[in-house]
């Protein structure tokens, strides 16, 4: 009996250890890195004026979207790593294929009114340079993560979203959630009162 379960152990230990295959790294890794530039490249170059401008009162600036971006970065990797911490479920799979999950996140007809304390912009830096260098530290960390990790990332999950996503695919959420509001810095810039500088 003992030889039987010994066997039965090995023969499920991939399941339990599966870490991400080449492809899926390779994709993680091109939205992050992909996301990191359009970011930077949105809030560089700004003046004072940019920066701060509001369209709206109830509407976010530049510097508050930024903020926001960053500390996502931070709040959505800790999120991660807490998935890790729940019993794994190998055998459970996302209803979602990974590009679904992208362009979910990426999609602004479908708003979000971010409610987290820990992710709510409050003025913690003043320049688009301090706010930039703190999210590239932490998403080089992230990238750098999702290059090297053998965690089973597609064996966790959470359920605190509309749909279950996997540990992976809150990664991927990330990567996303920055798209997306590059896609709001540049409604700002857009609106007829931005400043010119």
């Amino acid at each position: 009996m003992r030889m039987i379960t010994g066997i039965f152990l090995l023969a499920c230990a991939p399941a339990w250890s599966q870490t991400l295959s080449r492809s899926e790294r390779d994709y993680a890794m091109s939205q992050l890195h992909a996301t990191r530039k359009l970011f930077l490249d949105a809030i560089a170059g700004l003046s004072e004026g940019q920066w701060r401008f509001k369209p709206s009162p109830e509407r976010w600036s530049i510097a508050e979207c930024a903020e926001h971006v960053a500390l996502t970065e931070d709040f959505l990797f800790g999120r991660v790593q807490q998935m890790l911490r729940t019993p794994a479920a190998p055998e459970r799979k996302s209803a979602l294929e990974d590009p679904k999950v992208y362009e979910m996140g990426v999609d602004r007809s479908r708003k979000a009114q971010a409610t987290e304390p820990a992710i709510l912009p409050k003025g913690r830096w003043a320049l688009p340079e301090e706010v930039g260098a703190y999210f590239r530290q932490r998403r080089d960390r992230t990238i750098a993560y999702v290059e090297s990790t053998q965690d089973p990332l597609r064996a966790h999950f959470s359920d605190s979203t509309a749909e279950a996503l996997d540990a992976y695919q809150m990664l991927i959420m990330l990567a996303a959630h920055t798209e997306r509001h590059v896609a709001q810095i540049d409604e700002i810039k857009a609106d007829p009162k931005f400043p010119r500088r």
